[in-house]
């Protein structure tokens, strides 16, 4: 339904102009008003699909009316159709400054009136059929980017859980690493995009374990030498695997893959780096990952304590770990445990 504002003083105008319009299509609605100040508080309530407004009208002309509705950022494209005397010139001049579509000229040529808003009329459909139409291909845009997002994400559980599969730690323990990331990062104060790409890029930081022998990775014991050496060269393969990708959610977990060891005082691997020469990302992930590896149970050793674990990260803050990550951690602490309760390990991996 098309809505049609007719604003004209006297009454026979109305009333002829209404006439006319009720040929021109049964989906118009159609509202009169003698008042032009009335009219344009209707307007600037609801703006109309067509204006029709006479010039010489008393309390404001025709020049304040159009001046005053397209200063309505929602009437930039509405027809306004000035309806004047055949020799004011100058007054057309002003009207089509202040954003005039078109004239009718008095007196009133039926026919001729009649034309003009067909064409006006059939003009504002077609833009509001456009209108509709951009609309629903932004919808359709949106759905195909879900569609490929979501595949982008199981893509990547999936390869977390490949790397999983080669690993003693449990699916759990990666839900709930991935989870404190996302608590540290809001309680940076990340935007919540961020942190939504934190909670679903964490769970990529050990994927370069998938290039660790079974020998060295599987070993139920601790490791010598030689072998942490081969080790440590897993956040190298995680980056080298997902490097490159125009994803920023990959992009993030390489980053992650190959930052997450590096220590705050610069004795972490590969690349010894130093403070906030780390990526926030890492520096976050370090935290999360540390903290859930002390408090669960591995087959070369037994469950920390969570109190136990916290004060190993507050007082490896500054060295292994950066400050106001620890500090940030610690604020959440209640959701800490809930996210610990909720992400539980199975029971057969306590046995």
């Amino acid at each position: 339904m098309l809505r049609v504002c007719i604003i004209d003083d006297n009454e026979t105008n109305l009333i002829l102009f209404e006439q006319i319009l009720r040929r021109l299509g049964d989906d118009l609605s159609i509202e009169c008003f003698a008042d032009p100040i009335k009219a344009v508080a209707s307007c600037v309530a609801a703006i109309p699909d067509l204006i029709l407004v006479d010039y010489m009208m008393p309390g404001m002309d025709g020049h304040e009316v159009l001046r005053r509705l397209r200063a309505l950022p929602a009437a930039r494209d509405v027809p306004m159709v000035m309806v004047t005397a055949a020799n004011e010139r100058s007054v057309r001049q002003t009207a089509l400054e202040l954003g005039a579509t078109d004239f009718i000229a008095k007196p009133i040529e039926t026919a001729e009136v009649k034309a003009r808003l067909s064409n006006l009329l059939a003009l504002r459909r077609s833009h509001l059929h456009l209108a509709d139409r951009n609309v629903w291909l932004a919808d359709e845009v949106r759905r195909a980017t879900r569609t490929i997002i979501d595949r982008e994400e199981e893509l990547i559980v999936r390869l977390s859980r490949a790397a999983e599969f080669r690993d003693p730690e449990t699916g759990a323990h990666i839900s709930r690493m991935a989870h404190f990331s996302m608590l540290i990062a809001a309680t940076l104060g990340m935007p919540t995009d961020d942190c939504d790409l934190m909670l679903r890029s964490a769970p990529m930081h050990d994927i370069g374990k998938l290039g660790i022998p079974d020998g060295i990775l599987l070993k139920p014991g601790r490791l010598d030498e030689q072998e942490m050496a081969v080790m440590r060269r897993h956040p190298q393969i995680g980056f080298s695997i997902l490097d490159g990708s125009a994803s920023r959610l990959i992009a993030l977990g390489a980053e992650i893959a190959l930052t997450h060891h590096e220590k705050f005082d610069g004795t972490g691997y590969p690349a010894g780096l130093v403070g906030e020469a780390i990526p926030l990302s890492g520096r976050i992930v370090a935290v999360a990952d540390v903290f859930d590896a002390l408090t669960s149970v591995r087959p070369y050793k037994r469950a920390w304590e969570v109190d136990a674990a916290s004060a190993f990260l507050k007082e490896n803050a500054g060295t292994h770990f950066d400050p106001a990550c620890i500090e940030a951690f610690h604020a959440v602490w209640d959701d800490v445990l809930k996210v610990r309760e909720r992400f539980s390990d199975p029971v057969e991996t306590l046995i």
